[in-house]
């Protein structure tokens, strides 16, 4: 599928054609997939499996305390991990030509930043919905990372400027109920953006 992406859109790679590129047959095929969409979520759930490690990793050595700016910097550096180390695969994520790949990225990455921001309001009071907002960081971020790309920006640059933008973000306290003190109350002494 991964090499066949570098060739044509998601939409027109047909079962046929997918069979003759993996030299299996089409029983072989349906016996492990109902269709290429099934295929596809496969390799998601691979990569996230690969990023939800990377993240309690993370989150073991340099998170203890539950920090709010750590925590969702574990988030960006595991997604972000992902993704580029497996860019052969992300870079075929552009919503202009294959959108339902772009579509199905998106609601991973909305999905894993909502679920952290539900485990944050155990600690703290926030001013928005966990869904609200996993789309404001997650959609700004996209945003700004394509930008990053459009620029010609170095991978070492677009996960350093990230990291910072994000931090300015949360520790501004704009998310939670007491700003300017978020980061204190999160336990923030302890990481280092």
């Amino acid at each position: 599928m991964i090499r066949m992406l570098d060739r044509e859109e998601f939409e027109h790679i047909s079962i046929t054609e997918l069979c003759r590129e993996a030299e299996i047959s089409r029983i072989t095929f349906y016996s492990h997939y109902s269709d290429k969409y099934a295929l596809l979520d496969d390799i998601f759930n691979d990569m996230l499996i690969l990023g939800t490690a990377d993240y309690r990793r993370r989150q073991k050595e340099n998170n203890q305390r539950n920090g709010l700016v750590a925590g969702y910097v574990n988030v960006l550096d595991s997604i972000l991990k992902v993704y580029y180390d497996r860019f052969d695969f992300f870079r075929h994520t552009n919503p202009d030509k294959n959108p339902y790949l772009a579509s199905r990225f998106y609601s991973i990455v909305l999905e894993t930043v909502e679920l952290h921001t539900s485990h944050v309001r155990r600690h703290l009071r926030l001013k928005y919905s966990p869904k609200k907002i996993a789309g404001f960081v997650c959609f700004g971020m996209f945003g700004f990372i394509n930008e990053c790309h459009e620029e010609k920006t170095s991978l070492e640059q677009i996960r350093k400027e990230a990291r910072m933008l994000l931090t300015d973000l949360l520790r501004s306290g704009v998310l939670t109920e007491h700003e300017g003190d978020s980061g204190r109350q999160a336990g923030e002494s302890d990481f280092k953006a």
